[in-house]
């Protein structure tokens, strides 16, 4: 048996143990998300108070001018919340959230009301106004004021203009006033203590600096609120924000799910009923306005869905997806696929070519069912549906394509490989594009590993098979050599811990592979023949 024919072997037994280790890889993937995963009930359903904002319903947005929501909305909610709650924080006065106090007082609610200071003065001298009217009127619904909400943090005021408006709403008032921002802020700026009646920090484990998984973040959050405390001791410190996205990229080991945003939001619960802690929970519904501002995880904080559903019990195991055998299905479907257009009957080894098809089509399936999520979750507006969809059709494609050429040859070893130049290049260009993005602005980018690595398993199997190849282009050969440096940055700015980001860089490296194979192999050919026509020459 010659080498080259030994060579033929063994990529023909990879290509089937690849296949079928991403075959099972996805059908796994899908069946352990619908496991139900044990975790620790919470003491009590009933949560002493929650961040509220209304702006949960299609194109709504505090952000969009003349922003409004009616009084009549604002009563369905909180005649509903008020059976699951005993307070609401508000973030401001404008665009109808004025009438909050009043009509949680209907529902026997409290609320720590919040005033919005930002740039605009005009705006900030409106806020504070309407603040100290509903203070006057409602003063025995108010547990407190909130002027300002992580306004150091967004560099839109000073700290000397900040305690300024601050002082204006407690002397004007009886009712307690504070300033909330992250708990770092608070340590940077102590001086503004004296300003507020108590001090309101926001601890969100998945957003610090260094992310802390959820395995870790109570324990975190106690240091973080007794350290605070240590820092004011003459005052009463309050959690103004807590808990757990349910959707959304890894940050390290912080995973953004369902159930971690469960277990969460039990065990904090759990540990505030042992301690003299007060806390508000971030937040009511989930917010898809936010994902613009804070990527996928921001729009995913809610403890109920923007259609009023919990995303989760209080007690019991929770799933991480309740329909995942949707997965199989598309699978399922993917196999079906691509034994219908893979052409597999027309070879000699055609159990061989059916296999082939079929553990391809499975991968791709569930692949696309993956990325599918990824898209029901993060995509905001019609255009960004409009390029994921295509993006997964053009990976179909592919995928089609590729599984043909690896059937016909496993299946009667014909070369047909040649045809995909273009559609590597555009794999290798959006990949390496994506990449750069992943690096210089990844911090709310989201891990399209689902879409991307259809191609990258495709094209190196195809690249492995081959017996003759062209020399790849200038371009490719330039993108293959930095495809891996990109994947590797990404993996090191996640710490080296995020297993998602290092399937990513896995990704970045099947795909520079297969421009590496295709030119090794062009270059040995191109040595062959040289060999040969020397070898001619002389006889």
């Amino acid at each position: 048996m010659t080498d080259s024919q030994l060579s033929s072997r063994a990529a023909r037994a990879t290509t089937w143990v690849v296949l079928l280790v991403c075959a099972c890889g996805v059908l796994a993937f899908w069946w352990a998300k619908g496991r139900p995963v044990d975790l620790p009930d919470a003491v009590s359903p009933r949560i002493s108070c929650v961040s509220y904002a209304p702006f949960r319903l299609p194109g709504e947005s505090p952000t969009k001018p003349g922003a409004m929501v009616t009084p009549e909305r604002i009563d369905a909610d909180l005649k509903a919340l008020s059976t699951r709650f005993d307070c609401v924080r508000t973030y401001a006065m404008a665009q109808g959230l004025a009438a909050v106090p009043e009509i949680a007082a209907r529902h026997g609610m409290k609320v720590i009301m919040g005033v919005w200071i930002g740039r605009d003065l005009i705006s900030n001298e409106s806020e504070i106004k309407l603040a100290i009217e509903a203070a006057h009127k409602y003063q025995g619904t108010l547990r407190g004021i909130v002027v300002g909400n992580e306004v150091l943090l967004r560099g839109e005021q000073s700290e000397k203009a900040l305690a300024a408006y601050i002082e204006r709403v407690r002397n004007a008032t009886t009712v307690p006033v504070t300033y909330a921002d992250v708990w770092e802020f608070w340590l940077a700026h102590p001086a503004l203590a004296s300003s507020v009646s108590y001090v309101t920090v926001h601890i969100l484990p998945y957003w610090e600096d260094d992310p802390v998984p959820p395995e870790e973040a109570i324990e975190h959050v106690g240091q973080v609120y007794q350290r605070v405390k240590n820092t004011f001791p003459d005052k009463q410190v309050m959690i103004g924000e807590t808990g757990w996205p349910s959707a959304g990229f890894p940050r390290r080991k912080a995973s953004a799910s369902l159930v971690n945003e469960a277990r969460y939001i039990r065990e904090f619960l759990n540990y505030a009923a042992t301690v003299d802690m007060p806390y508000n929970l971030i937040e009511t519904f989930d917010q898809p306005w936010k994902r613009a501002l804070e990527g996928t995880p921001g729009g995913y904080w809610g403890i109920f869905t923007v259609d009023d559903k919990p995303k989760f019990p209080m007690q019991g195991p929770v799933v991480e997806v309740e329909h995942w055998w949707g997965g199989w299905l598309s699978a399922g479907a993917g196999a079906l696929l691509m034994l219908a257009t893979a052409g597999w009957w027309r070879v000699r080894r055609r159990a061989a070519a059916f296999g082939i098809s079929a553990l391809a089509g499975i991968a791709t399936g569930g692949a696309l069912a993956a990325h599918g999520r990824l898209l029901w979750v993060a995509c905001q507006n019609e255009v960004e549906w409009t390029a994921g969809v295509l993006f997964a059709a053009f990976g179909l494609f592919t995928a089609v394509c590729i599984t043909r050429a690896i059937a016909q040859r496993i299946g009667e070893g014909r070369d047909t490989i040649d045809s995909f130049k273009r559609q590597r290049f555009a794999w290798l260009f959006m990949l390496s594009l994506y990449g750069l993005l992943l690096v210089f602005d990844g911090r709310y980018r989201d891990f399209p590993v689902a879409l991307f690595i259809l191609p990258a398993v495709g094209f190196a199997l195809l690249a492995l098979l081959r017996t003759s190849a062209a020399m790849p282009m200038l371009e490719e050969r330039m993108m293959a050599a930095w495809l891996p440096l990109l994947g590797l940055v990404v993996v090191f700015q996640q710490g080296g811990v995020n297993a998602t980001a290092w399937l990513w860089g896995g990704v970045n490296v099947l795909l520079a592979m297969a421009v590496f194979i295709q030119w090794r192999t062009a270059r040995t050919q191109a040595r062959l023949a040289q060999h040969a026509h020397q070898q001619g020459e002389r006889a």
